[in-house]
This record gives structure tokens, C-alpha cells and sequence, in this order.
């Protein structure tokens, strides 16, 4: 019988065993760490966290990021909700709303795949100017309360079986997240590009749509992200994009195994690098850390992640073998 060799092992399952033992460890020596009402808060946590890392990982999978994905989600539901306050109608603003973040999207994915422009450029050039722009012209605070009983906030109240629902949308999101890049011909395009751009469109893959499609999911993605936070919280303060929430989408990508290299990872990756995240900052809360040193060590952790990550996953064969200059 073969035993369980260091080939069998990867940073997935690596983190993962992490996630158990840091589980069982916080289960026994933290007080109400195992109440339904402290684990339901775990997933709650991490359920807007783990949607925006499902638009990040298709982006990260392709050889690209998306640091604008903050802006989009905070600014656009900002903007939705001011127009809704300002008296226009919901399907109107729903729409404009929509478009701009559907133009948000394109602009990234054009202006990364036909003007070559390096995707951490563009993206977080766009997420400034989205900022800026809509923070300065188009709303009047930096939090912007729901609109009185409007269906967002209705929706945020609602719950199956004692359990929010941003928890179901979150399951939901990863199941078509994962048929997406599984089952159809432009997920498998995703991991072709990511694995190797130009064999991909030596083979005939549109490349550079590929690239905008991936962008505008992940806009898309942002913008429902966005709306389920006002649906939790009954507003959107825009503040959250000065935020660490960026770096914590990152950090759940690549912890989870996500390769920065391109063509590796998917939707278990991302659930695994939530699930050791929710429980860690769980209990750092519990243990009541300052937020100070907690920033330090979920810093610490990417930074070990994107190590390990260079190490597991070098960009291509070539700054693999080409050592120190």
C-alpha cells in the first residue's frame, strides 16, 4: 500500500488541513465558538467576501486581476441607491446602473486586451476614477442609507431555516460559478488563455473578447456583491473601498491555491481559502485582537501565500529556469 507522498500534497489540501485544525482548535478553546448563531456568523462573513473572490479567481485563472472591483461594488450601489432617493424610478435607475458597470467592465477588458495595457494598470486606474468621479458628481455622502421599504432592504431580512440569505446566494454563485468554468467552452477558454496565451489563439479561442468577458463578470459580480452588502447593512458607505476588503479578496484567491500564473484553481479553491479566512478572523474576534494586528496577520499569510505561490506556480517556463540576474 503506497502511503501519502509529498507529490500527493498542494497548496489546497495544505490549507485546508489548516482550516480543520484551526477549527478544532478554536472549538475547544474558545467559549461560544461552536453556538449556531457564531457559525452562522462565519458564513455570513465571508459570503460577500467569497462572491467577489469568485469574480477575482475567473479574472485570476485567465492571467489577469481586477483591483478595481471595490469601486464598483461600493460606487455603483451608491449611486443606485442616491437615484432611487432622488426620486427616480427603481427599474430606470436599475438599468443605468447596470450599464455603467457592464461599461465599467468593457473599458478594462478593452483597454487590457487591445491596447496592452498590464491588467493591474487599468484596473486600478479604473477603480480610482470610479471612485472619484462618482463620489465627487453623482452622490451627495459617503453612506447612503436604502430607501425605506424598498426590496433590498426587505430582502436583507430574509432567512431560510435561521440562515440570511446572502448565505444561499453565496452557494448559489459558486455552483454557477463552478458550471461556468467547468461545463461551458468559454470557461475551459478561460483556463486555455491562462495556461498558455498564445497556443490558445494559435488554436483559434478569441483571446481578447475572452479577456473582456472575464472583466464584465467580474463587475457583474461586484455590482451583486454590492447589493447584497446594502441588503445586510440597509445602506453603503463608500468608505469601504479605502478599505482592506481588496487585499482580502486577493488573499482568499491565492490562499485557497488560486495560481497568479493563470489556468489553475476554481471554485474550490476560493471555498477553501473563505472557509480557513471566516474561521481565523472569527476567532481573532472572539480572542479580540486589535484590528491592527490582525491586518498584520492576514498580511503576513498573503504575502506567504504569494511565496509559495511563485515557488508552486512560476509565470512561465522561462522566469522559471532563469534564476538570479
Amino acid at each position: 500500500m503506497r502511503g501519502i507522498g509529498w507529490s500527493s500534497l498542494n497548496q489546497e489540501r495544505i490549507v485546508l488541513v489548516l482550516a480543520v485544525l484551526l477549527f478544532a482548535v478554536a472549538a475547544i478553546g474558545l467559549p461560544g465558538f461552536l453556538a449556531p448563531d457564531n457559525l452562522i456568523a462565519i458564513v455570513r462573513s465571508v459570503s460577500v467576501l467569497g462572491i467577489l473572490a469568485f469574480g477575482m479567481a475567473i479574472v485570476i485563472i485567465g492571467r489577469g486581476i481586477d483591483l478595481s472591483m471595490v469601486a464598483i461594488m461600493a460606487m455603483s450601489v451608491a449611486w443606485y441607491l442616491q437615484l432611487l432617493n432622488g426620486g427616480m424610478s427603481d427599474g430606470l435607475a436599475f438599468l443605468l446602473v447596470l450599464a455603467a458597470v457592464i461599461g465599467i467592465g468593457v473599458l478594462n477588458g478593452v483597454l487590457v486586451a487591445y491596447a496592452d495595457v498590464p491588467a493591474i494598470f487599468v484596473t486600478l486606474a479604473s477603480g480610482s476614477f470610479v471612485f472619484g468621479y462618482v463620489r465627487s458628481q453623482l452622490i451627495t455622502q459617503d453612506a447612503v442609507a436604502v430607501p425605506q421599504g424598498h426590496w433590498i432592504e426587505m430582502f436583507g431580512g430574509v432567512r431560510y431555516f435561521d440562515i440570511p440569505v446572502e448565505v444561499f446566494i453565496f452557494a448559489g454563485l459558486a455552483v454557477l460559478t463552478f458550471l461556468f468554468l467547468r461545463f461551458t467552452k468559454w470557461g475551459r477558454f478561460v483556463y486555455y488563455e491562462g495556461d498558455n496565451p498564445m497556443a490558445a489563439r494559435n488554436i483559434g479561442i478569441p483571446v481578447r473578447p475572452m479577456q473582456v468577458l472575464r472583466y464584465v463578470l467580474a463587475a457583474l459580480i461586484s455590482f451583486i456583491a454590492g447589493l447584497l452588502t446594502a441588503a445586510s447593512l440597509h445602506s453603503i458607505n463608500t468608505r469601504i473601498v479605502n478599505s482592506n476588503l481588496l487585499y482580502d479578496i486577493v488573499l482568499v484567491a491565492v490562499i485557497g491555491g488560486i495560481g497568479l500564473s493563470g489556468g489553475r484553481g476554481g471554485v474550490r479553491n476560493v471555498l477553501v481559502g473563505a472557509a480557513l479566512i471566516g474561521i481565523l478572523l472569527n476567532a481573532m474576534t472572539i480572542v479580540d485582537i486589535p484590528t491592527l494586528y490582525q491586518n498584520l496577520i492576514k498580511a503576513a499569510i498573503l504575502l506567504g501565500a504569494i511565496i509559495i505561490d511563485g515557488i508552486l506556480n512560476p509565470r512561465d517556463e522561462q522566469t522559471a529556469q532563469q534564476g538570479d540576474i
